[in-house]
């Protein structure tokens, strides 16, 4: 019985692009082999952490939705949440992706941020 593989992505620099694509897990070719038909992936993400690695706070900002979209109401974790010089922010849940959802956003300051996650991919 095939069960859900935990995936982990980043750590990745989040730039002033607030609508930079970070996570999506759409598979482009669904070819397989004969006799059976391949689906779309979903992704379960669990844990997002955020660092600061600069001496000053640094907002983020976080959407769930279209891809290079950030549409008012798709808002995601945080909306200019801070994080404080030289510390994180963490994040918990189980908050499914299927292969039309984007996890998109970006930080109010070049780089200061570096965001990594983990979570779940199995098929949908």
């Amino acid at each position: 019985m095939a069960s859900n593989k935990i995936f982990t992505f980043g750590p990745v620099a989040l730039t002033t692009t607030l609508t930079t694509n970070i996570l999506n897990g759409n598979v482009t070719s669904l070819a397989g082999p004969v006799g059976f038909t391949l689906t779309q992936p979903l992704i379960i993400l669990r844990h997002i952490r955020i660092v600061n690695k600069t001496a000053s706070a640094a907002t983020f900002s976080l959407w769930k939705g279209a891809t290079g979209a950030n549409t008012a109401g798709t808002e995601f974790i945080g909306n200019a949440l801070s994080v404080p010089a030289n510390s994180a922010f963490d994040w918990y849940g189980a908050v499914p992706f299927t292969s039309t959802d984007f996890f998109v956003g970006g930080s109010a300051t070049a780089t200061a941020l570096t965001i990594q996650g983990e979570g779940e991919i199995g098929v949908s």
